[in-house]
């Protein structure tokens, strides 16, 4: 091999374990011989020469769903920038009980892994969801915050903004669509809506229970059509204020004329709905870089960080066209 890709035996095996940097146009010729002979490098041997495989294990719930595909490519591209691969590892039972959860555990403790990147395993607990002793970890939103590191966006401040963007509007009938009420995050965005129409005088309304789903959006947005003294809808999610801005335009009820709509994540399709969405954007590609720094922290210091280390992102209000003062009353 090194023959055909020129190069001494040495380069060789420094590209294959991804131990020393080489010159990409080195690389390049090496990895092209690579492909003419059909070598794969052996992970195993590399991880009794070295003690590491190369490859972090990433855990979560739901990955079809918005967040965890977005933090998962931020996860993935960090890692494949050090050198690292990442190992997917998921639990597709909706509702998972304590028996899915060991089950992952047990999947764990038998993968070929350095680190764990743990996103969105909100029913998990550190009882039913155990790895293995002295393995690098860090979490994102999940009740396993507090006990690994953590990488978390600021949930609070992004509910607050929303909430005080229809207050500074004039709105004074703001209604929340919320997440699932296993989930950390809908939690404490609920929790920010509620203190924030607190502090401006205003009892917080019940709140609309939706599942994240554009589909719950839209049915709560049918109910919430037939009531004209709402003004404006704080929705947990993008997906669940499209929902309820289709419910509002088949009502006949204009956005943002009749009601606001504001929703929380900054996904892409937003910008180009009409009108475009206001809404409360998470910066998910850094929270992937954040979680797998955290990981690579732990791993090139041959220690496990304190389950206190905290990491939060800031989230950013982007004001677009769903959203303005409220229709004069008469």
């Amino acid at each position: 091999m090194a023959r055909l890709a020129g190069v001494s035996a040495q380069t060789v095996s420094r590209v294959s374990t991804g131990a020393d940097p080489v010159r990409p146009e080195t690389r390049a010729k090496v990895l092209d011989a690579m492909a003419q002979l059909g070598y794969s490098p052996n992970r195993a041997a590399r991880a009794l020469r070295n003690g590491s495989f190369g490859t972090i294990g990433l855990v979560a719930h739901r990955y079809e769903r918005t967040g965890e595909i977005l933090t998962t490519s931020g996860v993935v591209k960090a890692a494949e920038e050090d050198g690292y691969t990442v190992t997917l590892l998921s639990i597709e039972s909706e509702h998972p009980g304590v028996e899915e959860w060991e089950s992952a555990a047990h999947r764990i403790s038998n993968q070929a892994i350095d680190g764990l990147v743990i996103i969105r395993a909100e029913e998990a607990t550190p009882e039913t969801l155990t790895v293995p002793a002295g393995l690098p970890v860090a979490v994102s939103d999940s009740r396993l915050v507090g006990h690994y590191p953590a990488v978390m966006a600021d949930q609070v401040q992004g509910a607050r903004d929303a909430t005080r963007h229809l207050l500074d509007l004039g709105h004074r009938s703001i209604h929340h669509i919320a997440g699932p009420t296993d989930s950390e995050p809908a939690l404490m965005r609920r929790s920010a809506w509620e203190r924030a129409l607190e502090a401006a005088g205003i009892h917080a309304p019940d709140v609309w229970q939706g599942d994240w789903t554009p589909r719950s959006g839209y049915q709560l947005g049918q109910l919430i059509a037939d009531r004209p003294d709402i003004t404006a809808v704080f929705a947990a999610n993008d997906e669940m204020a499209f929902g309820v801005i289709r419910a509002l335009h088949e009502a006949g009820r204009g956005v943002p004329d009749d009601v606001s709509v504001i929703g929380f994540d900054g996904i892409v399709l937003g910008e180009y709905l009409y009108p475009p969405l206001t809404t409360v954007r998470q910066d998910f590609a850094r929270l992937g870089v954040e979680l797998v720094k955290l990981v690579l922290a732990q791993i090139r210091s041959s220690s496990v960080a304190s389950r206190h280390d905290r990491i939060v992102v800031p989230t950013q209000l982007l004001v677009r066209g769903t959203t303005a003062p409220p229709r004069p009353a008469g």
